[in-house]
């Protein structure tokens, strides 16, 4: 069927507007490669990146990084340093940043034993111990520099390790546990290797160690309660490592493909457009009610707690909110229309995925693509950090303690950016593949007539024809999402650098960048992902078809401003629905059943919480992407097309029709 180009009654009046190709009858059949140039530098790159894994692999040793490295350099469960540690494979803490191999990790049924250390050089006992001596089986340290033992010569005066539990945490040995040795205490094995402090046993001896003040030490210090926090949540994570991988990976897929499904039914999506539509106004304006209630309530206090900033401040806030609130009320109100064929391009996506059901799986391949790269990619990067030499750094104590660290040459760093810089490339170039293919699936399904030729196999049709055209536009288009990636990257390792300067100045103009940054990459995503669908539909590469988009959005700014708005508050309704679903069955459950096991459910609840968040946001992904392709091809229709030659059916081809009509009233009111 030939179709003929759209009539414009002033001559003016198409300057710019799409043109619909000679036969064009969808998305274009007859392809091309397109920019075949960033392909070749993609497979250059990985090739490159293949070249350092093979050097890296060469000259290192993944159990370097992997196993653990005690104060004086070795490898534990290895032959790696100045001692063969390979019957000792465990790491016991002494300090903050050092400790030593052992051979199993201590098991004490009373928790604590503040008369027994376990030191750089060995264990040490004093006559109140309550251990027997071969409690911990500790490696061979004789003789090695730096070695610390513990003493109590009580005639010379020479007491490193005190057995008195109101003196030994300040003791020469001990250090506030920044020292060379500290109390034996019960453990609990994390990831095989390494020897974390039971956290009841930290409790135990907070109870035990007073200061001198006969205070109890409510977390003894900033090392206690470092480790605190991160031995409860390891061991929490440790021990739900199961329900973790259930619940945040296999029941957010669940949930999120059934959400996907609900999202088909037409009054459940109306009510869920405009529910999060006025929810977000109704929120922004209760808090601001809220700050300006608490700031009256800080200023009738009597006496006055709050200051008269403060006051001031909260008041402030609540006018801005208010501000925010009503300009959401108003551009609510002015694009009511342009909403109305958000969700009508909203429903359309879901009979897209209704008649092609097999997209809503396309995220699996995806992952497997990822987790394909991943897994190559972390063998290379393990391998580079264990090219490092080993050097000594004295911890910042009074105390004469050294322990070793891995320092890089300028070679290693440079690999480690640019292995930095492919994972940013190729993360950036398997979701715009996957924006492709979903772009073209879709766009096939609004331009045919007949919906009965599409069906489960549509989808595959279009992995095979992005694969095989437009690998180039993908890489090109995730190319320079990289680079913005990287430089990010780069000042952040600026900021780290301004901090440890104590650089105030620095610190206030990178965040500036960083903040600049993010926003610049916000956009190039957004211009990709649109450029991408100009691709889908007319196979151009990506220049033209980000130019192409770039004036489609242009002259369409009130029809996708209002769909990029109504589908983000459906994602993260969606999204936030997903995760508290699945955080909330996880916490049940696991209160049920392993609660005793746990110091806190916490831990776990918020790992599942994130993992769900972005697992079941890739079903999301889906519909945000069919949605973003059904308003382009809606707009090209319209701008191509007249009447009964218009692609446009159900909700949309209803919105078309009332434009036209009143169109032509204004039109004949001139």
């Amino acid at each position: 069927m030939v179709l003929k180009e759209k009539n414009f009654s002033d001559e003016g009046d198409n300057k710019g507007r799409l043109q619909a190709p000679a036969d064009f009858d969808g998305p274009v059949a007859n392809r091309r490669c397109t920019d075949i140039l960033f392909a070749l530098l993609l497979l250059v790159m990985w090739v490159a990146m293949t070249a350092v894994g093979v050097h890296s692999w060469t000259h290192g040793n993944y159990r370097v990084v992997l196993y653990p490295m005690d104060w004086a350099g070795n490898t534990c469960g290895t032959n790696f340093g100045e001692r063969d540690m390979t019957d000792f494979p465990k790491l016991v803490y002494i300090n903050i940043l050092g400790g030593v191999c052992v051979k199993e990790c201590p098991k004490i049924d009373d928790l604590v034993d503040t008369s027994s250390f376990i030191t750089y050089g060995g264990v040490f006992q004093g006559p109140n111990a309550t251990l027997s001596n071969d409690f911990v089986e500790v490696g061979n340290y004789t003789d090695i520099e730096g070695v610390r033992y513990c003493t109590d010569d009580k005639q010379n005066g020479s007491v490193d390790c005190p057995t008195n539990p109101d003196i030994s945490y300040f003791s020469k040995g001990v250090w506030q546990g920044q020292g060379y040795a500290y109390y034996a205490l019960d453990t609990i094995e994390v990831l095989g290797v390494r020897c974390i402090a039971n956290p009841k046993a930290l409790e135990k001896l907070d109870e035990i160690i007073l200061t001198p003040d006969d205070n109890p030490l409510v977390d003894l210090n900033s090392l206690n309660e470092f480790r605190s926090v991160w031995n409860n949540l390891y061991g929490d994570i440790y021990e739900a490592r199961y329900h973790i991988m259930l619940f945040g990976a296999l029941a957010a897929m669940l949930v999120g493909f059934v959400y996907a499904q609900l999202l088909r039914v037409q009054f459940l999506l109306g009510i869920m457009i405009w529910g999060s539509i006025l929810g977000s106004i109704g929120i922004i304006i209760g808090c601001g009610v809220y700050a300006y209630t608490i700031a009256n309530k800080w200023s009738e206090a009597d006496p006055q707690e709050k200051g008269n900033n403060d006051i001031i401040a909260a008041k402030i806030c609540a006018y801005v909110l208010w501000g925010i609130g009503g300009t959401i009320t108003v551009i609510t109100i002015f694009l009511r229309k342009q909403i109305m064929l958000s969700m009508a391009c909203v429903r359309a996506a879901c009979r897209a995925l209704s008649d092609m059901p097999t997209m809503i799986f396309f995220p699996v391949i995806q992952v497997i693509g990822l987790a394909a790269f991943m897994l190559i990619w972390l063998v290379y990067a393990v391998h580079l950090a264990s090219t490092g030499e080993i050097t000594k750094t004295q911890l910042p104590t009074t105390v004469d303690i050294s322990v070793r660290t891995y320092v890089f040459d300028d070679f290693t760093k440079k690999c480690g950016w640019y292995l930095i810089f492919c994972f940013f490339w190729t993360v950036a170039f398997i979701a715009a593949m996957g924006q492709i293919v979903i772009a073209m699936t879709v766009s096939k399904w609004y331009f045919t007539r007949d919906k009965s030729r599409l069906g489960i196999f549509t989808i595959f049709a279009s992995i095979i024809e992005a694969t095989r055209y437009h690998i180039g536009t993908a890489a090109f288009g995730s190319f320079i999402i990289a680079v913005v990636q990287m430089i990010r990257a780069m000042v952040s390792r600026l900021q780290k650098k301004a901090r440890e300067l104590n650089n105030k100045v620095g610190e206030a103009l990178l965040c500036c960048c960083q903040c600049l940054l993010w926003c610049f990459e916000k956009f190039i995503k957004f211009m990709n992902k649109n450029a991408y669908i100009q691709t889908a539909i007319f196979g151009t590469p990506f220049c033209r078809s980000a130019r192409e988009a770039f004036s489609l959005i242009v002259r369409n700014a009130g029809k996708v401003a209002s769909i990029s708005y109504v589908s983000t508050l459906v994602l993260f309704v969606g999204r936030i629905f997903i995760s508290s679903l699945t955080t909330g069955g996880a916490y049940v459950y696991m209160d049920h059943y392993i609660g005793g096991k746990l110091y806190s459910t916490a831990g776990p609840c918020a790992v599942i919480f994130f993992m769900s968040y972005y697992v079941g946001g890739m079903f999301l992904d889906i519909f945000d992407m069919s949605t973003s392709t059904i308003l382009q091809c809606f707009v090209a229709d319209e701008e191509m097309f007249d009447g009964d030659e218009n692609y446009a059916e159900g909700d949309l081809r209803k919105w078309l029709d009332d434009f036209e009509e009143e169109e032509n009233r204004i039109v004949a009111g001139k």
